[in-house]
């Protein structure tokens, strides 16, 4: 019997991506995905959008997939992995938002108590080996005072407060407690920058598909991204066999090279931008995720507001792979098959006048 893969969040994108790359892999037998519904997407096809395969070429045979309606808070995650003999658990379900619900209540839940759920459920199978939990940047907070660069062991200046970046701090801490009592399993968490791309189901892709970008006035924060492709393949590496001499084990950041400010993304997307004061930009994204137009959080707009970047350093010595897309590259192949705004230019102009009438701008001016 080859490898059997459990993942959590198959129903999101990059859940759907990541299924149909480790399907693919060499010496996987069976992939069971699990999540309240089922993916829409293909989940046969290859992973790259390409159209390439991954490295088991087009002719591989697929690994046989299985899904599992199930709710990961509810404490049947046991009976999965017993039953299907499962040696490594991918947890990708660590989101901002869940599938079918707009509370931050049933998404806290989700994170936090569904990941107790399945360590608890990991905690008792002997059959897991490899651990594998989707983490995120936000968990070293956004600051004025903060270090330009943030290395794996490194505090933040400031903890998150809220949010899916707390959400994602308690669930490392419950991900380290779990080590601690199975030394066993290989445990790799994955703090992931801001994953942009083409498909990409992110906070901020759609913050990007704005026709018109709020921005804080006076700031010009540096920002990272790691590009869908990156995100999909430091996974697959995670779940595969580590290479000679190495673990695949610990915290890795995952980004991709070099840094961009926010005022250069929104040109690169020929976007316009409009500078507001802070207590004008929260109340906008309030009243964005009131009406569902975007889902941006207060952590977020810290994000847009200080900037974050971290050192890669420790994934490409240990995993041997440095992302194949640049920062600057992930935003480019974002602008190239980004769809043209909802507004005409004329309308844009008149919409940006028209926020700048009625909102504080910098003293009722833009340039």
């Amino acid at each position: 019997m080859g490898k059997v893969v459990l993942v959590t969040g198959v129903a999101r994108h990059l859940g759907s991506r990541f299924v149909r790359a480790v399907r693919r892999e060499p010496g996987v037998d069976l992939v069971v995905g699990v999540d309240v519904q089922p993916s829409t997407h293909d989940l046969s096809g290859p992973a790259d959008r390409s159209g390439t395969a991954d490295r088991a070429g087009t002719d591989a045979a697929l690994a046989e997939y299985r899904f599992v309606r199930a709710d990961i808070r509810r404490p049947t995650l046991a009976r999965v992995i017993a039953e299907h003999a499962v040696d490594t658990v991918v947890h990708l379900n660590v989101s901002t938002t869940m599938l079918g619900s707009t509370s931050r209540s049933t998404v806290k839940e989700t994170n936090v108590i569904g990941t107790m759920q399945l360590l608890a459920a990991v905690q008792k199978a002997p059959s897991v080996q490899r651990l594998v939990v989707k983490s995120t940047t936000s968990v070293y907070g956004s600051a004025p005072r903060d270090p330009a660069v943030f290395h794996e062991r490194m505090q933040p200046k400031v903890f998150p407060t809220g949010g899916f970046a707390k959400d994602a701090v308690e669930v490392e801490g419950y991900v380290r407690g779990f080590a601690r009592r199975r030394p066993d399993v290989a445990v790799c968490v994955l703090r992931f920058a801001n994953i942009v791309g083409p498909q990409a189901d992110t906070p901020l892709n759609e913050y990007f598909a704005l026709p018109v970008l709020p921005t804080v006035l006076g700031y010009d924060p540096r920002l990272q991204f790691v590009h869908e492709d990156d995100a999909v393949e430091v996974l697959r590496l995670a779940a595969a066999e580590p290479r000679r001499g190495t673990t695949n084990s610990g915290t890795f950041n995952v980004a991709g090279e070099g840094v961009l400010v926010l005022s250069q993304a929104a040109r690169r997307l020929g976007r316009p931008t409009v500078p507001m004061l802070l207590p004008a930009v929260s109340w906008v994204a309030g009243l964005a995720r009131q009406t569902g137009l975007l889902d941006f959080s207060p952590e977020q707009m810290r994000m847009l507001t200080h900037g974050r970047v971290v050192d890669t350093t420790q994934l490409r010595e240990t995993f041997g792979y440095t992302p194949r897309y640049t920062t600057d590259a992930a935003l480019a192949d974002l602008a190239g098959s980004t769809r043209p705004g909802l507004l005409q230019p004329d309308q844009v102009a008149r919409w940006t006048t028209r926020v700048a009438e009625l909102l504080p701008i910098g003293g009722g001016k833009t340039r």
